[in-house]
């Protein structure tokens, strides 16, 4: 196992990287060596950086999406309920369905009858209900209930860099990383 095993054994360092890319999305790693240097005085090189990040990205401990602004896509929110008696037979090929389709852009569990859940985004209505149309061609009977949701204005969406904060605060280091970072303020 790397040195990036679970959400527990990420080190402080490695969170202080972490918000340091989040808070600056388009910066080069040379640029964020130099705020890692000049806010947390952590000292590695932009190499070093690179290859952290990079283990981190392969580690699944982030990932880099591009999400395209709402002004292009209509956003929905789907919620899907199983009819039981036709689960073992359906389940798994509307999963893998579900999660390489292009429109959606999120597939969870939310509740605790456990309904799968899922944003999608589409270009406009017409093309939405033509998806969910042929949808339940293809899996209508694995559906019990079928709810959508049009999410008329997406406010936020984003991982703010702050929520690393609470993490670093977890060990002494973490939180000498906040105190070398907020000695500026």
């Amino acid at each position: 196992m790397s040195e990036f095993g679970s959400k527990q054994d990420v080190s402080p360092r490695n969170i202080a990287i972490l918000k340091v890319r989040v808070a600056n999305p388009t910066a080069s790693t040379r640029e964020l060596s130099d705020i890692l240097a000049a806010e947390y005085g952590i000292e590695l090189s932009h190499n070093r950086v690179s290859e952290i990040l990079r283990e981190m990205a392969e580690e699944g401990l982030y990932r880099e999406t591009v999400i395209p602004d709402q002004s292009i896509f209509d956003h929905y929110l789907f919620r899907v309920a199983f009819y039981y008696p036709n689960f073992e037979e359906y389940w798994e090929e509307c999963y893998w369905a579900l999660r390489e389709d292009p429109h959606v852009l999120m597939f969870f569990n939310a509740d605790s009858e456990y309904h799968w859940q899922f944003i999608t985004q589409f270009r406009n209505t017409d093309k939405m209900q033509r998806w969910i149309h042929e949808f339940f061609k293809e899996y209508g009977d694995f559906i019990s209930g079928f709810h959508n949701t049009v999410l008329h204005q997406v406010h936020k969406f984003q991982t703010d860099a702050e929520v690393f904060d609470s993490m670093l605060r977890e060990t002494e280091e973490g939180r000498q990383y906040l105190r070398a970072s907020s000695a500026d303020d």
